[in-house]
């Protein structure tokens, strides 16, 4: 394999350069999609890659459906009364639309499609109690999107999304996706406060009344690009993260330290830039908890015949260990097995087509494009996608244990001797998970049209 040189191994161990880029970034606080603090991200980012020693750094602005939290209330009446409306309790979930709704809570548990069936008609003028856990039978991961999309299309008027994990406080997470708004108000709840309503919810003198304030309207995302590697390519490497974050943290983990890896990754490819026979563009996207906006601009606007693939990076750091999805892509999972038996350190790996993360911009058009990410014992997300996604959760030395297994595997890539053919569209669409197709066409997400899925479109 092309082996990253030992000096710059050595680097990657002893830098503090992708911790301090962590921190100026979690510093900034709010970085919600489309807003001030997402800008200031972005600066950040832009700033790191000139100091990383990337060429042609520039930010690429374009518009996107932005969203603004405003407060949000949960009342409970009848003979167990009690308000909710401090954001530890109750907190809105991105693409909701404003109102005021009421009526009884219908618990239908974890969400799957077999619970929402059985409770049928209940659900008709009720708010839908749903858990954020998938159930231990399913498949597949259950994104909230699909819960609430059934809940509204089962006659819910409210969605309540629960945490399954104590003291994590309430999760939140976008439902409206390329749909904004959504059709019914959606706040999520902690474990606590959800536990207590499952408790109450077949009291049928319970009525609740769910209040949501927030603000629809259009804004302005960007992405941050460097590059490095020979200018005359004719294939470039990517490596990719996504800088915005949910405003009520500091997205630590997710993905400040995947913006900051991004950074550090071509800072230490840099040292051996003339050894680069392919490309290597660094990439921060933005907006991607709210529907992959970046990712999608990037992708509209590029040739990505000239993407030999893309590595991406999400929540990579609250441990040492690296789990890589292939999406099918089996020369990309090769070139973790290599990197991983170089370096002597186990790397996770799965080949289900996953519509989650910003490579699957990539992905449904037939690019080599895996997402890579850190595991740990926590359930679920963890602390992602609540206010406790802060930078204690983190150490700087799992985030140098993992840049070292990303810059080799980058550099490893950008090769001539590794080849990672494209697929057509056909054989994307062919290869993904039913489960999947039903989330994606449920919230509106399918992007095979008619005529692609009778044949056409097979060049790509």
């Amino acid at each position: 394999m092309t082996r990253l040189p030992d000096d710059v191994v050595g680097d990657a161990q002893t830098s503090t350069f992708g911790w301090e880029t962590l921190q100026s970034v979690v510093d900034v606080g709010n970085r919600m999609a489309g807003q001030e603090g997402e800008k200031a991200g972005a600066a950040v980012v832009a700033d790191a890659f000139e100091e990383a020693g990337l060429r042609d750094v520039e930010i690429d602005e374009f518009d996107i459906p932005g969203w603004w939290r405003g407060s949000s209330s949960l009342e409970l009446r009848g003979s167990h009364p009690r308000r909710h409306e401090s954001q530890h309790d109750v907190l809105a979930l991105p693409g909701s639309p404003s109102g005021t709704v009421s009526g009884p809570v219908v618990d239908v548990g974890d969400g799957s499609y077999e619970e929402f069936d059985a409770v049928g008609d209940e659900l008709e003028g009720s708010i839908a109690l749903v858990s954020s856990a998938t159930p231990e039978n399913a498949d597949r991961w259950l994104h909230r999107m699909e819960k609430y999309v059934n809940a509204a299309d089962h006659g819910a008027v409210g969605f309540l999304f629960r945490n399954h994990i104590e003291g994590s406080l309430p999760p939140t997470g976008e439902v409206g996706y390329h749909n904004r708004p959504g059709p019914i108000p959606a706040v999520g709840v902690s474990k606590e406060v959800g536990e207590r309503l499952v408790r109450y919810a077949d009291d049928e003198e319970l009525v609740v009344e769910l209040d949501v304030d927030c603000r629809n309207e259009a804004t302005q995302s960007r992405n941050v690009e460097g590059v490095l590697g020979p200018a005359d390519a004719d294939e470039e490497v990517l490596v990719t993260a996504h800088v915005d974050a949910h405003d009520i943290a500091d997205g630590a983990n997710d993905n400040g330290a995947g913006s900051a890896l991004v950074a550090e990754i071509g800072r230490l490819l840099a040292s051996v830039e003339s050894d680069l026979d392919s490309r290597v563009r660094f990439v921060t996207f933005g907006s991607e908890e709210i529907g992959l906006w970046g990712a999608y601009h990037w992708a509209e606007s590029h040739d990505l015949d000239s993407v030999k693939c893309v590595l991406n990076i999400d929540g990579p750091a609250n441990s040492r260990n690296v789990r890589v999805g292939t999406n099918g892509f089996d020369e990309m999972g090769d070139a973790f097995e290599a990197v991983g038996e170089e370096l002597d350190v186990p790397i996770q790996s799965g080949d289900t087509i996953s519509p989650h993360g910003d490579q699957w911009a990539f992905v449904q058009e037939g690019v080599p494009a895996v997402m890579a990410s850190s595991t740990s014992e926590q359930s679920g997300r963890g602390w992602g996608h609540t206010h406790a996604d802060t930078l204690d959760k983190l150490d700087p030395r799992d985030l140098r244990d993992v840049a070292t297994i990303l810059s080799t595997t980058a550099y490893h890539l950008a090769g001539d001797d590794v080849e990672t053919p494209q697929k057509t569209r056909r054989e994307i669409r062919d290869s993904i998970d039913d489960g999947y197709v039903t989330e994606l066409k449920m919230g509106g997400r399918w992007p095979y049209d008619d005529e692609a899925r009778s044949g056409a479109g097979e060049n790509r």
